[in-house]
């Protein structure tokens, strides 16, 4: 029996990934949640795990290669099955591109939506790794209808345009238009090009817009350019029309297409995926929070001292930035319009009741925002363990897509970089980040007379739109009174 494992659904409307590395080949024998591949989405590197056991009959893609959510990342035979001849092309092919009425043979799996693979017998084993699509307990094969929807549209030959028509159909923009965009890579391929995806009109179900048509409709403007063109070459005049239904968004395109020739000795260096979408993301921060920043400096010598007391007291080990941490949630429940998200469309604050901490990272990857769910639920020894884990995930920057996402609040402790302060940028939809600078010996008066004290500084940057600064101020006055006197906190506990 041949089984074949789908590129699931990797979370957050990621519906693509790009091959990193292979952690098997053709003819390895796999056991169920071995680790078979490393793949980088526009969040994360992961390695997915396979819901089956069996041998590697062929692979789905080479390494830098993207595959998209439901194509096939490995075909597998049974242990003792004879291998295939011969990887067909069907070994690369979506499960949108199968029909769902018709089964293959006997051998062959069942067609399935993305993210599911329904083999044509009882799996006699489950996979205890949870991939969506993929369930942890055996189950017999259900048959879908091919009519029925899938999450990234309907199967071939049912509803859903051939490639022809949707490369001779006319695309065009409306302004009053709102179709619905899944993919966030549908979304930056039409910013990219000037113009925003949801004004065309989607070929998928319920007109969701594709990839193909953002494609199609790019496709048609270059064309529509080149034959308004004057002979000769392009105008010479620039346009400067907005886009709209006629306007053409492909000029940025072309122009990136062919950039003008660097300087000898400048180089030329492409932004990876990951660095692409950090870019777009902190664009969209500075460009739609009107931010504002206060600060202070504190004097943490008590904290050092409180700190060294509590590892002498229960043999353990507690780093500064997990009992930051613990002050920070405290403040939050006192002040919760900080732990919130501002919904620009509606006009509207959301006020978050569970506090997912992010804390800002350096990784091999880049900056990452790694993200403690249920923060506010946590006593320090839960809230160190949980920091702890995902401050020894950043020296791979390999983090599960779902640890990089929900953040409500974000700490960042740019004093390990050695600096003392920062002009943060907000991590949207965020409203707030608190920022704490190094630990250093400086001098500072204590009871009318100098003295030598560790003193840090702290930044919080925030969303004016949230709060006013007496808010903004207040919460920043009580962090810098926990770690001036930690033994306060007790009043919180």
């Amino acid at each position: 029996m041949t089984r074949e494992f789908i590129l699931p659904d990797l979370g957050e409307g990621l519906t693509e990934a790009e091959i990193v590395a292979w952690l098997v080949a053709p003819g390895d024998e796999v056991a169920i949640d071995q680790p078979v591949v490393e793949l980088e989405s526009a969040k994360s590197v992961v390695q997915l795990p396979t819901p089956f056991a069996g041998v590697v009959e062929s692979l789905g893609g080479d390494v830098g290669e993207t595959l998209h959510a439901g194509a096939v990342l490995l075909t597998l035979a049974a242990d003792g099955a004879p291998a295939a001849d011969a990887a067909g092309p069907a070994s690369t092919a979506t499960a949108d591109d199968r029909d769902a009425d018709t089964p293959g043979p006997g051998t062959g799996p069942v067609a399935a939506e993305p993210g599911i693979a329904a083999p044509t017998e009882v799996a006699t084993e489950a996979s205890g790794a949870v991939l969506i699509g993929y369930g942890t307990r055996t189950s017999s094969v259900t048959k879908r209808a091919a009519s029925a929807p899938a999450r990234f549209g309907r199967r071939s030959g049912v509803d859903a345009p051939s490639e022809a028509a949707t490369a001779t159909a006319t695309m065009t923009l409306d302004a009053t238009r709102r179709s619905p965009v899944v993919s966030p890579i549908v979304r930056r391929l039409a910013r990219q090009h000037g113009f925003d995806a949801s004004r065309l009109e989607g070929t998928g179900p319920d007109h969701l817009v594709m990839r193909r048509d953002v494609e199609a409709f790019i496709g048609e403007q270059s064309s529509l350019r080149a034959a308004t063109a004057p002979a000769g070459g392009a105008s010479t005049t620039p346009s400067t029309e907005p886009v709209g239904a006629a306007a053409s968004p492909s000029q940025p395109a072309a122009a990136a297409a062919e950039p003008a020739p660097a300087p000898p000795g400048d180089e030329r260096i492409p932004l990876d995926r990951v660095a692409r979408a950090a870019a777009a993301h902190f664009s969209r921060s500075r460009r739609e929070i009107p931010e504002a920043t206060v600060w202070m400096d504190v004097d943490a010598t008590a904290l050092a001292d409180a700190r060294r007391r509590l590892q002498d007291a229960t043999g353990e080990r507690f780093g500064t930035t997990a009992l930051i941490a613990r002050f920070v949630v405290a403040g939050l429940r006192r002040h919760p319009r900080l732990n919130a998200s501002f919904d620009a469309e509606r006009g509207e604050l959301v006020l978050h009741h569970a506090v997912n901490l992010g804390l800002a990272a350096q990784t091999p990857r880049g900056l990452m925002v790694p993200v403690v769910h249920g923060a506010e639920a946590m006593n320090l020894r839960q809230l160190r363990d949980a920091v702890g884990a995902q401050t020894d995930a950043a020296a791979t920057g390999a983090f599960a897509p779902a640890a990089l996402s929900g953040g409500t609040f974000t700490l960042n402790n740019y004093g390990t970089l050695g600096v003392d302060g920062s002009a943060a940028i907000i991590n949207h939809p965020e409203v707030a980040m608190l920022g704490v600078g190094r630990l250093v010996e400086r001098p500072w008066v204590v009871d009318g007379a100098l003295a030598v004290r560790t003193v840090t500084e702290l930044t919080l940057s925030f969303d004016h739109r949230a709060c006013d600064g007496a808010e903004a101020a207040a919460f920043l006055t009580f962090v810098a009174r926990c770690i001036e006197q930690p033994v306060s906190l007790l009043a919180e506990l």
